[in-house]
C-alpha cells in the first residue's frame, strides 16, 4: 500500500514537473530541460530533423488525444507534457485580440501598434513598407508570446482574396483588386511576419511568428439580398481562377513560403473549398509544393453537412474535409464527430496523422518543443518591443504613404500654417475607433483628425453634422453656421463598421443617409471651397463632389490606423506630400445594377454586364485604379534600350499553332519551357521628373496594353511597380524587369498561359513603348 502511494506520489511530480504550468508571466512549452523525463522523447531532440520529432509525437499518441488537436482549441495532454494550444490569433494589421490565442488584459502588454487597414496600406504601392509591417508586427507578437500573454502564435492574416466588387464588406482587409499587387502583398507581408529577409530564402525551419493566407480560393462575398458566404456557390471560369483568383495564394505559397493556408466558406464551381481534394492537395501541396498548415474558416466544416447538404451526414464532413487536405478545424465539429467516422470508415487514422503531422511541424518550427523560449534565439523579445517608436512611426510613415489626394482645384491644398479659424464638420472627425477599420488591437496610441488638427490651428471648431455615418438625422443649420464663421472649412465624412465589415455588404455605392446633402449645403455656405476626406474601406461615389466647384479638394483616408489622424493633418498642412494611389477601381452607383453573386472578370456587353476591376470593366468610372494626386508634378520617360521586336525561336516547337478564324499565332508558354523563358527576360529603366517645388514619394507604375483586346485579354494590366523619392526639380530612375512569359501572356479559355504574336504597349503615366513579339 505504502508503495503504491509512493508510485502515485512520484508519478504526480513527473506530471507537473512535465508540464509547463502557464502564468501570467510564462510562455507554454514542451520540453522542459529541468524535467529529466524529456531526455527519453525523440521529440523533444532538437538535434533530430523536425520530422523524425513529428513522426514520434504522433506515434505517442492514442486516437482520443489525436482527435482532440484537430480543432483549434487544441486541450494539453499532460502525460507527454504538452500544453493546450490555439490555432486562432489575429494580426490583419497589427496583433489584435479578435481570435482566442491573444490576450492585453491582465498582463504586462495592454496594446499594439495598429497599422492602416489594409486597403490603405495597399495603395501606398511599397512592397518594402508591406515587409516591413509585417516584421514588426511578426516581432510585437513574439513578445506577446514571451510575456505569457498568448496560447498560440498562428495568425490567420493576410486576406489576400481579390477585392472583386466594391460592395463586399471585407474589401477593406484586403491589397485591393489587382492579383500583381495582392501577390506582392502577400509575398511581403508573410515574409516579414514568419522572420525571412525581404527577398525571402533566409528563413530556414525557424518562425518568428506563422501567417496564414485566406481565403482559399474565390471568397469575397459575405452577405448581399439574401445570399450568405454559408451557402454562396461560386461558379469561377478556368480563366477567371488562373489569371484573377489563384494567383495571389500561389506567390503566398511559393515565394512567401507561408506555413498556413485557410480554406473558405464557400463552395467553388459546387465543391465546398475545404473538401475539395483538388484545391487543397493537388494544386497547394502538389503543384505549389505548400508545406504547412490548412485550416477551416470558422465552423466551415459544420455548414458543409448543416447548411449546404453537401454532406450527408457529420461524418461524410468530417471524412470529406479530412481527405481533402485539410488539418484542422476551427469549430469542434472535428472534435465531436471524428472518432464515429473512423469507427464508419468513413475517414482513416492515416489521414488524423498526416493532419497531426502538419499541426505539430509548425509548433515545433515555432520552438514550442525546444524548452523554455527565453532561453532560445527569440527569447529576447519582450514588452520594450511592442508599441516602440520605430514601430509607430511606421504606422504614420504607412498612413501618410496611403492616403489618397483624389482632387485638389486651384491648389487648395496643402493650407496654410497661419490659417486662424478651421471648422470640422462630420461623423468620422472625432471617433478614434473608426480610423482602425476591423480585426485591430488596443492601439498604443488614439489620435482623432480633429485632435491631430488643432495642433495647426488653435482656433479649430467643431460639429459631428450628422448623428452618426448612417446620417439618418442631420443638423444642417449648425453646420452651416459654422462654416459661415471659419475661414476653411474640413467635412471629414464616410462609412465606418456599421456600413460595410464582415458579414455585411453595401447595397448602395452612395454615401449613407442625408451625408451627400449636408456636405453640398455647407460647401455652398462656406466663404471658400472646402476640403471633403472620405474615409472607407470600400470605393464611394462622391462623383457630385468630384464635379462640384464649391468642394476644392478630396483625401481618401481609408481607415488609416492609430497614426491615420495625425498623417491627414500632416497632408492638409504640407507637412507630408501624398503619393498615394488607388488600388481599386471607384465604380458609380449605377454599378449596383450587377449582381454581386456574378463572379465572371470579363464583359459579355451583349448582355449588358460590364465585367470587374479595371483590367476587364467597361463601363462609367469615378475614379479610375491607380489614380492619384500629389502636390508636385511628375513625367516619365523610357530611358533604357529596349528590343522593338522580341523574337521567340523557340526549336524545340514542331509547328506554330494557330488560334480560331483569326489565325493569330500562338505558343503555349508551357512548351516554350523555363529556360527559354528566363532567355528572354530584359530590363528598362524608366526616367521620372519631379517638376515642382515640393519633394515627395511617388509610385510608379508600369502597366502592359495589348494593341487589340481580343479572346477575353485584360484591357490593361500591372506588370511592375515601384516607388521613388524625388527632391523638389530632382530627376530619378526606377528599373523594372520584365519576362514576356508573364508579362506579355495571358490566360486562354482552359486556364493555360499563352503567347500571341502581335503588338504590346509597355506604359507609364503618359509616356508609352511600342513592342512587338514575333513567334
Amino acid at each position: 500500500m505504502r508503495l503504491q502511494n509512493l508510485t502515485l506520489l512520484t508519478t504526480l511530480i513527473s506530471i507537473s514537473l512535465l508540464i509547463h504550468v502557464i502564468s501570467s508571466d510564462q510562455p507554454p512549452f514542451s520540453c522542459d530541460s529541468l524535467n529529466p523525463t524529456t531526455k527519453s522523447y525523440a521529440f523533444c531532440k532538437t538535434s533530430l530533423p523536425i520530422n523524425q520529432r513529428v513522426e514520434d509525437l504522433v506515434s505517442r499518441l492514442t486516437l482520443d488525444e489525436k482527435i482532440s488537436q484537430l480543432v483549434n482549441t487544441v486541450p494539453s495532454i499532460p502525460r507527454l507534457g504538452i500544453p493546450k494550444y490555439e490555432w486562432w490569433s489575429e494580426a490583419l494589421h497589427g496583433v489584435a485580440d479578435a481570435g482566442k490565442g491573444i490576450r492585453f488584459f491582465n498582463g504586462t502588454i495592454r496594446s499594439a501598434t495598429s497599422f492602416p487597414q489594409v486597403i490603405l496600406t495597399a495603395a501606398s504601392f511599397d512592397a518594402h513598407l508591406w515587409y516591413r509591417i509585417g516584421q514588426a508586427i511578426g516581432i510585437e507578437a513574439r513578445a506577446v508570446y514571451n510575456e505569457g500573454q498568448a496560447t498560440g502564435m498562428t495568425f490567420w492574416a493576410p486576406n489576400i482574396n481579390i477585392f472583386r466588387d466594391p460592395r463586399w464588406g471585407r474589401g477593406q482587409e484586403t491589397p485591393g483588386e489587382d492579383p500583381l499587387v495582392t501577390s506582392k502583398y502577400a509575398v511581403s507581408y508573410v515574409r516579414g511576419v514568419q522572420g525571412d529577409s525581404f527577398e525571402g530564402g533566409k528563413l530556414g525551419e525557424n518562425l518568428q511568428a506563422s501567417a496564414c493566407c485566406k481565403h482559399f480560393t474565390a471568397y469575397d462575398l459575405d452577405n448581399w439580398k439574401g445570399t450568405n458566404r454559408f451557402v454562396f456557390d461560386a461558379r469561377v471560369t478556368a480563366q477567371d481562377l488562373a489569371d484573377t483568383y489563384q494567383p495571389p495564394f500561389r506567390s503566398c505559397i511559393k515565394e512567401g513560403r507561408a506555413s498556413g493556408i485557410m480554406c473558405a466558406y464557400n463552395r467553388v464551381n459546387g465543391v465546398p473549398s475545404c473538401a475539395d481534394h483538388n484545391l487543397l492537395s493537388k494544386t497547394a501541396r502538389g503543384l505549389w509544393g505548400f508545406h504547412g498548415y490548412i485550416t477551416s474558416d470558422c465552423d466551415a466544416v459544420s455548414i458543409i453537412h448543416d447548411n449546404q447538404g453537401y454532406a450527408k451526414t457529420p461524418e461524410d464532413a468530417v471524412g470529406d474535409v479530412l481527405k481533402a487536405g485539410m488539418d484542422v478545424n476551427c469549430g469542434t465539429y472535428l472534435q465531436k464527430y471524428t472518432k464515429s467516422a473512423v469507427l464508419q470508415k468513413k475517414v482513416s487514422e492515416t489521414d488524423i496523422n498526416r493532419a497531426l503531422y502538419n499541426l505539430f511541424s509548425i509548433r515545433m518550427r515555432l520552438g514550442h518543443f525546444n524548452g523554455n523560449p527565453k532561453h532560445q534565439p527569440l527569447g529576447n523579445i519582450g514588452p520594450n518591443h511592442v508599441c516602440t517608436q520605430e514601430h509607430q512611426n511606421l504606422a504614420l510613415e504607412a498612413a501618410r504613404d496611403g492616403i489618397v489626394l483624389l482632387k485638389n482645384s486651384a491648389k487648395l491644398l496643402p493650407l496654410s500654417k497661419s490659417t486662424k479659424y478651421l471648422g470640422i464638420i462630420g461623423p468620422n472627425a472625432n471617433v478614434a475607433k473608426t480610423l482602425l477599420g476591423n480585426y485591430f488591437g488596443p492601439p498604443c496610441k488614439s489620435v482623432t483628425p480633429f485632435q491631430a488638427l488643432t495642433k495647426y490651428v488653435k482656433n479649430t471648431f467643431y460639429h459631428t453634422g450628422c448623428e452618426s455615418v448612417s446620417c439618418s438625422s442631420v443638423n444642417i443649420k449648425e453646420a452651416v453656421e459654422l462654416a459661415k464663421s471659419v475661414e476653411y472649412v474640413m467635412l471629414i465624412m464616410g462609412l465606418d463598421q456599421t456600413q460595410e465589415k464582415e458579414e455585411k455588404d453595401r447595397l448602395d455605392l452612395v454615401l449613407p443617409g442625408e451625408q451627400q446633402n449636408l456636405i453640398v449645403c455647407v460647401a455652398k455656405a462656406a466663404r471658400k471651397p472646402v476640403i471633403l476626406v472620405i474615409l472607407s474601406g470600400g470605393p464611394v461615389d462622391i462623383s457630385f463632389a468630384k464635379y462640384d466647384r464649391k468642394i476644392g479638394s478630396i483625401l481618401w483616408g481609408g481607415y488609416p490606423g492609430e497614426a491615420g489622424g495625425i498623417a491627414l493633418a500632416e497632408i492638409i498642412f504640407g507637412d507630408h506630400n501624398p503619393g498615394g494611389r488607388l488600388p481599386v477601381t471607384w465604380y458609380p452607383q449605377e454599378f449596383t445594377k450587377v449582381p454581386m453573386t456574378d463572379m465572371r472578370m470579363r464583359p459579355a456587353l451583349a448582355s449588358g454586364y460590364p465585367g470587374r476591376t479595371y483590367r476587364f470593366y467597361e463601363g462609367k468610372k469615378v475614379f479610375k485604379f491607380g489614380y492619384g494626386l500629389s502636390y508636385s508634378t511628375y513625367s516619365y520617360n523610357f530611358v533604357s534600350t529596349i528590343p522593338n521586336s522580341l523574337y521567340f525561336n523557340i526549336s524545340n516547337v514542331q509547328e506554330l499553332k494557330k488560334r480560331g478564324s483569326d489565325s493569330i499565332p500562338y505558343l503555349s508558354v508551357s512548351e516554350m519551357g523555363n529556360h527559354n523563358c528566363e532567355s528572354m527576360k530584359f530590363s528598362l529603366s524608366v526616367e521620372v521628373q519631379n517638376s515642382r517645388e515640393m519633394s515627395g514619394k511617388h509610385p510608379v507604375l508600369l502597366f502592359v496594353q495589348h494593341s487589340e483586346v481580343r479572346h477575353g485579354s485584360p484591357i490593361e494590366e500591372l506588370v511592375g511597380f515601384e516607388t521613388v523619392h524625388l527632391n523638389a526639380g530632382e530627376r530619378g530612375e526606377t528599373a523594372f524587369v520584365l519576362s514576356p512569359c508573364e508579362h506579355l501572356s495571358r490566360v486562354n479559355e482552359d486556364g493555360l498561359m499563352v503567347m500571341e504574336e502581335g503588338s504590346y504597349f509597355l506604359v507609364v503615366g503618359d509616356a508609352e513603348y511600342k513592342l512587338t513579339v514575333f513567334l
